[in-house]
């Protein structure tokens, strides 16, 4: 008898829908989530609330029910020091710097993690005490030209119109206004740069 495999005869998987959002799938998620990614309240809300949406549509989840349920996971997670929007926000501020991001990027990306204005602006005058500078904004530019070798910061020095304008148009498109983006790339060198920088 010929026992050789016969495709046809595989009975196609059955596509699996999203889990129903109880109580303690959406802890177990919101933990493994929290695991993974620092988060704000708000945004973890919103990620898990797309879980119970999802489960609305396949198992007729009651959202006002789930809603409840994420208020006292995001309490539980708040108390035991998981959520933390305060400690979160000064984190991502100084992580937005890092990278070269101006005050109002900054400021704009902390809003659409959702979360509130005294939070943001606790974040940023942390930011600036770090920094030692009241300049964030240049000192964010400073940031960007030094990893992107913009301005001062080329090895090569030669003038070259078309090149600046490239870095200029860069600096533009992160969120610098022309007067920054201006003093950073016609500092005549990185001392001089970062000595305007001390002096603000």
């Amino acid at each position: 008898m010929d026992d050789e495999f016969n495709e046809s005869d595989k009975k196609p998987k059955k596509r699996k829908g999203p889990r129903k959002a109880t109580a303690k799938y959406l802890e177990n998620s919101a933990a493994h989530y929290l695991g993974r990614f620092a988060t704000s309240k708000s945004h973890l809300r919103q990620i898990m609330m797309q879980k119970v949406r999802r489960s609305e549509m396949h198992h007729g989840t009651d959202p006002t029910e789930g809603a409840g349920f994420i208020d006292v996971i995001i309490e539980k997670f708040e108390r035991l020091g998981f959520l933390d929007d305060p400690a979160y926000a000064a984190m991502r501020a100084r992580g937005l710097y890092t990278k070269g991001t101006p005050v109002k990027g900054i400021r704009f990306k902390l809003m659409q993690k959702g979360l509130s204005d005294d939070d943001i602006d606790a974040a940023l005058l942390q930011l600036e005490d770090e920094v030692e500078t009241p300049n964030l904004d240049l000192a964010a530019a400073i940031r960007l030209a030094r990893r992107r070798r913009f301005g001062p910061y080329r090895s090569d020095q030669s003038k070259n119109e078309e090149r600046r304008d490239k870095d200029m148009s860069a600096m533009a498109r992160a969120g610098f206004s022309y007067d920054i983006v201006a003093q950073v790339l016609d500092a005549p060198s990185i001392d001089e740069l970062e000595l305007q920088l001390e002096q603000t």
